[in-house]
């Protein structure tokens, strides 16, 4: 804890809140102090305990992820509330347990908008590599029903969800654009110059065509 109070950095901090992320360390450095660290499943377990997001952050880093029980990655995510906590244990620690797909099940059906952007995560991992026994077209009726009037970060997820539909599954692509394009979630959204804007219509026409140009 010493160690990570060190690295705090006040311009960080001022970023990292900026996006609902409590800490002050810069992720290069945790990623090397991680590193130097190496796997250490109690060390992570004690980290976590500590309630510091930075903590937390290394601890993801450091974790076996099939050493935890289903039930700690259930409590693990109702209690990781910042973004970062958040999106690295879903993609660097469930991603990798063996309970993934129970998880993923439980946590869209759950009426916290931010567990159910869990398990819409999950889902758009499966919509990519491993579709066998999804109901694409019954997930592309949920988010034409829902999507519009999700919170946040709900929505964010399930928007990925949709593109990625649209990007990997062409049988399903004319329906993906066109919900992306009557719905209209994340059409202004500001995207720096280079970046590939979220509006679902745009992200899957740039990625299909990248594909077709490789």
């Amino acid at each position: 804890m010493a160690e990570l109070a060190a690295l705090e950095d006040p311009r960080a901090r001022a970023v990292n809140e900026r996006h609902g992320d409590d800490h002050g360390v810069n992720l290069g450095r945790l990623r090397a102090l991680a590193k130097r660290l190496k796997t250490q499943q109690e060390l992570a377990n004690r980290l976590w305990e500590t309630g510091d997001t930075a903590a937390r952050l290394l601890a993801l880093l450091i974790c076996r992820p099939k050493a935890f029980a289903r039930d700690e990655l259930d409590a693990m995510l109702r209690e990781a509330r910042t973004p970062k906590v958040h999106d690295w244990l879903v993609n660097y620690v469930v991603k990798k347990s063996p309970h993934a797909e129970e998880l993923r099940v439980t946590w869209s059906a759950d009426p916290d908008p931010v567990v159910a952007s869990a398990g819409w995560a999950l889902t758009t991992e499966r919509v990519a590599k491993r579709p066998e026994g999804l109901d694409l077209a019954g997930l592309l009726d949920v988010v034409e029903a829902e999507m519009k009037d999700a919170p946040d970060r709900l929505q964010w997820a399930m928007n990925h969800c949709l593109a990625q539909i649209g990007i990997e599954h062409p049988e399903h692509r004319a329906r993906a654009l066109a919900i992306g394009e009557r719905l209209e979630v994340l059409k202004d959204y500001p995207t720096p110059p280079g970046c590939t804007s979220p509006f679902a219509p745009v992200w899957i026409d740039e990625m299909v065509r990248r594909r077709q140009a490789s």
